[in-house]
């Protein structure tokens, strides 16, 4: 009997753009713990190795990914009072990553954006300036609130994952542990304590730390 060759066809073509539509169908369809490198190799026939040469890892990987999706987003209206357009931009910020839990991973505290949040940033610093900051504090202020706004996202999809395997944070047990004698008032507020840190307590402190950054900075 004689043996039949296999006719291997060719491989298919690698380029970012196939890289993030099949990334993009895994997540939507399976979500984010179904991604890895390994996986979207898999499903391209492809290695591991061969996506490197378009993608330098999986993080990047979700921040290409979330530059796609924010890209579809209509251009956000501010409002001409450079406080208000100020407290926007960050509001739009927190919506943009709000929708995407999954690159929360992958950004840093160092202010790594995409394209599409590089406006919003820009917009902020601009308002920052018309609300009397000059460009050194202007910048501070951006800083300050994108680490208040990663830090209220990080505590709320944290406490949210607990919640979705019937646990709570390692926040939550520390509180609920505490020594009354030793700390009465923290002993006393801690269920109030971790509401505030898992609900919707963005706006009121958004608020605080922009009043706070504009009259430090214009006194």
């Amino acid at each position: 009997m004689e043996s039949r060759s296999r006719r291997v066809g060719r491989p298919r073509r690698l380029s970012r753009e196939a890289i993030l539509r099949t990334a993009e169908r895994i997540l939507t369809e399976e979500g984010a713990e179904h991604l890895s490198m390994r996986r979207l190799a898999k499903d391209m026939s492809s290695t591991p190795m061969a996506l490197y040469h378009h993608v330098r890892d999986k993080d990047e990987l979700l921040l290409l990914l979330l530059e796609v999706r924010t890209a579809r987003l209509p251009p956000a209206e501010l409002p001409h009072e450079p406080r208000e357009r100020l407290l926007a931009g960050a509001r739009s910020l927190h919506e943009m990553l709000a929708d995407s839990p999954w690159a929360m991973d992958a950004l840093t505290p160092d202010g790594r954006v995409n394209t599409p949040t590089r406006r919003i940033v820009e917009t902020m610093i601009d308002a920052a300036v018309a609300c009397g900051l000059n460009h050194e504090r202007a910048r501070h202020a951006y800083r300050v609130i994108w680490y208040y706004t990663l830090g209220e996202l990080l505590v709320r999809f944290h406490r949210e994952r607990a919640r979705r395997q019937g646990d709570s944070t390692p926040w939550e047990r520390a509180m609920h542990s505490l020594d009354p004698v030793a700390f009465p008032l923290l002993a006393g507020l801690g269920a109030q304590l971790t509401e505030i840190a898992g609900t919707g307590h963005y706006q009121r402190g958004l608020e605080a730390v922009v009043d706070g950054l504009l009259r430090k900075g214009v006194a």
